[in-house]
């Protein structure tokens, strides 16, 4: 990580740990700790990815989230605390699986932008993905070939929507028919799929799309949708990607829970990240 920062290039990790050895004690700490500060200070300045092909306990699945982008394979699994500590403490029996396996990973907690095969595969994937990003924050994502007409009329698009308000469609077919021909990239489908996050490009260069998704939701946004947006706005901000918002939405999903869980932190967040 050290050498991504001070280089100016993307940091790609393999993750595989258990977490530290509790006979290690401070020196541990001290490890995972430099780690992390590491991981910081490359936030906003270069990429940041990390491919998971097993266990990430404790620390290390912290590591995770500190990542701009983490790749998870079929096998892997993580959470902060395991199932022997949610059993005491909390009475529940649960398992590995479903405490941090990656359908469970991928639909609640936003973690994994995709699940994959094997670390061959995570590999690929982060090479799609780096296709549309810049290596540091100071250059210009990179500029791809011409293949679609940049001035091409697009009446499909429109044609999608549905001429009653009520009526559903799916946004990422709207956003398809706009960019550039099998440029869209989508990332973190199964989590709050009442947003949709994507990288394209139009006339060749890459760009970011929020878009409501009609047929989910109703395209309402909650809390999960807002952090998944915010967060996605602001990497793009940081990396010089310009922004096309697709918008239909009644607003936000109401509800008491919702409330007292603190929506409005929640949305100004994403207010505050555009």
């Amino acid at each position: 990580a050290r050498t991504a920062y001070e280089e100016r290039i993307p940091f790609v990790a393999v993750m595989n740990s258990a977490g530290a050895d509790i006979n290690e004690g401070v020196a541990a700490l001290h490890g995972w700790g430099r780690v992390a500060a590491q991981l910081t200070r490359c936030s906003g300045v270069v990429p940041t990815f990390a491919i998971l092909d097993g266990p990430a306990v404790s620390g290390p699945a912290l590591l995770l989230g500190l990542m701009d982008f983490v790749v998870v394979t079929s096998d892997a699994y993580a959470f902060v605390n395991g199932p022997v500590m949610v059993r005491q403490f909390t009475g529940i029996d649960i398992t590995k699986d479903e405490l941090g396996s990656p359908a469970s990973l991928e639909r609640h907690t936003g973690l994994p932008v995709a699940i994959v095969a094997d670390r061959e595969a995570g590999a690929v994937y982060v090479e799609e993905l780096l296709a549309y990003l810049p290596d540091h924050a100071d250059d210009a994502p990179p500029r791809w070939p011409i293949v679609d007409p940049p001035d091409r009329p697009c009446p499909e698009a429109g044609e999608l929507i549905p001429e009653s308000s009520t009526g559903s469609y799916d946004v990422r077919q709207v956003a398809d028919a706009i960019v550039d021909d099998g440029s869209l990239f989508e990332v973190r489908s199964r989590w709050a799929g009442n947003v949709v996050t994507a990288f394209a490009t139009i006339a060749g260069r890459p760009i970011g799309i929020i878009a409501n998704q009609p047929m989910n939701l109703a395209g309402t946004l909650d809390i999960p949708a807002s952090q998944k947006a915010a967060r996605f706005v602001a990497f793009c901000d940081a990396f010089n990607l310009p922004l096309l918002t697709l918008v239909d939405t009644p607003g936000f999903y109401p509800g008491k829970d919702l409330e007292w869980r603190g929506m409005i932190r929640h949305g100004a967040q994403l207010v505050y990240a555009y």
